[in-house]
């Protein structure tokens, strides 16, 4: 096979992942033109439509989704393959894209992985930062970052942070007129600030749990967010109470700008854990780089 025919086999591939001519453009590093282009040459080679395109979509046809089911694990072998190979250098190298949530990246990731880099100029680290859980193998992404319990089981899952919380929180205006809420049901006395995640398909239920006992609770309010730094925002300015991270709201708490309630129904949980697949071939960088992040509990 010529090299431009390989070069096309590619091109389609990274298309049809994308679902998109931009987006594969730009991961590609050519214009959206040569690439229209590059597929128009390769279906006319072929003698057959590889992709059905509209104004609005793009998929691939019957003979499209045959030519994939071939292609993606072979170029996915070559890439592991070529990952590999690195084991032969004199110093660690590769390049590995990671996504994680904008609260992990500011306290876990980037903290630790500024330390590490610095150490290890040849390796490279791409992060994304979405609140949507996504699926790293079908996105491209050597690992992701999740809470604990929303790992899959097919994953490899390393502890990347200590144990976490959630905690309620309020300005002190926002008890004035309404006493601390006792349990989570007396939250439908209070104005609270509901948080929108798309993982979720809507506004996030609260948690609860105290002596096996769990619940979830629906909250309303006058405002809602999809960003936490607007939400914080909004609860010390008094427009109800919120429902956040502990660590990100300790300042607050500190210097008595916001109070915790319901302390005795929000427990710790499993805190982050970086995840990849369990097929994975870890690559002695990619190896140096988990142990990196890995979790000590202090003695």
């Amino acid at each position: 096979m010529r090299r431009e025919e390989l070069g096309d086999l590619m091109a389609f591939l990274v298309v049809a992942e994308e679902k998109s001519f931009t987006k594969a453009a730009a991961r590609l590093g050519t214009s959206q033109s040569s690439l229209s282009l590059i597929i128009k040459r390769l279906e006319e080679r072929l003698g057959i439509r590889l992709l059905t395109r509209t104004t609005r979509s793009l998929a691939p046809t019957a003979a499209g989704e045959g030519l994939l089911s071939t292609l993606a694990p072979a170029f996915g072998n070559i890439e592991a393959q070529l990952s590999a190979l690195t084991e032969f250098r004199d110093t660690p190298a590769g390049s590995f894209r990671i996504t994680a949530g904008q609260h992990a990246i500011d306290t876990i990731l980037w903290p630790k992985l500024s330390r590490f880099l610095a150490d290890y100029p040849d390796i490279k680290v791409e992060l994304n930062a979405e609140s949507a859980l996504t699926d790293i193998v079908s996105e491209r992404f050597d690992a992701g970052v999740r809470l604990g319990d929303q790992v899959e089981k097919d994953m490899i899952a390393i502890r990347i942070g200590p144990l976490a919380r959630m905690i309620v929180v309020g300005a002190p205006s926002c008890f004035h007129d309404r006493s601390h809420p006792k349990t989570p049901h007396e939250l439908s006395l209070h104005r609270c600030i509901n948080l929108r995640l798309p993982s979720y398909g809507g506004f996030y239920a609260w948690e609860f749990g105290r002596e096996r006992q769990e619940m979830r609770v629906r909250v309303g309010g006058q405002v809602a967010f999809n960003t936490v730094p607007q939400l914080i925002k909004a609860a010390l300015d008094g427009f109800g109470l919120a429902y956040i991270h502990e660590d990100v709201v300790r300042r607050y708490l500190d210097d008595k700008r916001l109070v915790q309630v319901l302390d005795d129904w929000s427990p710790p949980f499993p805190g982050y854990h970086l995840y990849y697949p369990s097929r994975r071939h870890p690559s002695p960088a990619f190896i140096l780089l988990v142990e990196a992040l890995r979790h000590h509990d202090a003695n």
